[in-house]
């Protein structure tokens, strides 16, 4: 799954507003958090966001990833409260056993949604989001699971001050577990963003993975931090880092990317 979601410029709203408005408005793009934000790009606009991801795991054998790309286009449609999602990815793995390496690299599959923004704040209760999504079997033989995997995610926020907000993520996904059998994958996180005046971000985050497994449930915790620079109202870069909080999630992992908005709303 890719890591998203990302603070653009804090206190702008990120929801349901008119075409003359957001047009206006920087963007706000969906990386490099792993949670996703609420908001939509917004009727009639396209944005691209990508990067590149490294990651390392010496649980065993020492699994070395490149992760190229990370292309996800969003495309407003139909009406300001609802996009469509397109992503996938190049990868590159290096598999370190007994000194000999085995080098696969490929496609992932390519993943499908739909992002419906659901309402704004209202004191307390969160801005609301939810993405109906699903990957399908098109990546190369050794990252594709062969099979369709659906999957629905719900993200909210809170704005609590014009410099500093709260968003979260709870989602469940169908996976391929190690028997080859169908299981649920649930996945949490809460992300905290804090505005550095009008052009940078500073995220910080902790998230998990969980699926059963041999023995009960399996989880992976991770804390993540990353900076982000809106270069322009339709650019905006990004850096970010991160580390397992436990034996089963991968060592490390760090990438940068690149989000641009290609047509704004009319307006």
């Amino acid at each position: 799954m890719t890591l998203a979601r990302t603070l653009a410029v804090a206190g702008l709203p990120t929801l349901i507003l008119a075409g003359t408005v957001r047009a206006q408005l920087p963007l706000v793009a969906d990386r490099p958090d792993f949670t996703e934000g609420p908001g939509t790009v917004g009727l009639g606009a396209a944005q691209i966001e990508f990067g590149y991801t490294f990651g390392r795991d010496r649980g065993g054998p020492t699994v070395t990833t490149h992760s190229l790309g990370e292309p996800l286009l969003r495309l407003g449609l139909l009406a300001e409260w609802i996009e469509l999602r397109l992503g996938t990815g190049l990868v590159a793995q290096r598999t370190r056993i007994d000194g000999a390496d085995l080098d696969e690299n490929g496609f992932e599959d390519l993943y499908v949604g739909f992002k419906l923004a659901l309402s704004e704040q209202n004191g307390v209760i969160p801005a609301l989001g939810i993405l109906p999504q699903a990957t399908l079997p098109t990546g190369s033989d050794p990252f594709s699971s062969g099979q369709v995997l659906p999957g629905v995610n719900l993200v909210y926020s809170w704005d609590v001050t014009k410099t500093f907000s709260l968003s979260g993520g709870t989602q469940v996904n169908r996976a391929v577990g190690e028997s080859g059998d169908g299981i649920a994958e649930w996945a949490q996180s809460l992300s905290g963003g804090f505005g550095l005046g009008d052009r940078y971000g500073l995220f910080g985050e902790w998230f998990a993975v969980l699926h059963d497994g041999p023995g009960g449930v399996q989880a992976e915790h991770y804390a993540n931090t990353g900076l982000t620079w809106l270069v322009t109202d339709d650019a905006q870069w990004d850096f970010r880092v991160g580390i397992a909080l436990n034996d089963r999630a991968e060592d490390v992992f760090f990438g940068t990317g690149l989000s641009l908005r290609l047509r704004r709303p009319p307006g």
